[in-house]
């Protein structure tokens, strides 16, 4: 959760760019085994409710990727996705995810979240178990982060 200085319609508008949002996966990281994202957005680009985003990549020679719906669309106020079917993800398994803001003073409350299960693979749970959390971490900070360097 973070304070940010300025309107919660600013903010939304930064945040509800998909790829801006989840930038932090298409850059190689210690948290991504060095290994890009790519984004593939709809028609409707991640911007109403039903609208899909497909993530893919390799991490460590592995084939990733999941597909992502929106199912919460409240400008300026909130915006929720969560995954469809089975993601193929090493240490996280099906999620939702989202912001909220709320004004505040001169500025707004930001507020990420996730809400993630453990990889459904058995061979993965353990490794889900000791680094998911770490992960779905380094996520939602990695969001905040971006919309405070934006203003």
């Amino acid at each position: 959760m973070a304070l940010i200085h300025a309107a919660p319609e600013q903010i939304f508008a930064r945040l509800d760019d998909q790829r801006r949002l989840a930038a932090h996966m298409t850059k190689a990281s210690w948290m991504t085994l060095g290994s890009k994202f790519n984004f593939e957005l709809d028609q409707f680009q991640g911007h109403r409710v039903g609208s899909v985003i497909r993530m893919n990549g390799r991490v460590a020679g592995i084939e990733l990727g999941l597909d992502e719906i929106v199912n919460g669309y409240e400008p300026p106020l909130r915006k929720a996705w969560a995954t469809l079917g089975e993601p193929r993800l090493l240490v996280i398994g099906a999620y939702r995810m989202g912001f909220n803001l709320a004004a505040e003073g001169q500025g707004a409350r930001l507020q990420v979240w996730i809400d993630y299960q453990l990889p459904s693979r058995a061979a993965l749970r353990w490794l889900g178990w000791l680094l998911g959390p770490v992960y779905a971490s380094w996520c939602v900070r990695e969001m905040v982060e971006d919309a405070r360097r934006g203003f």
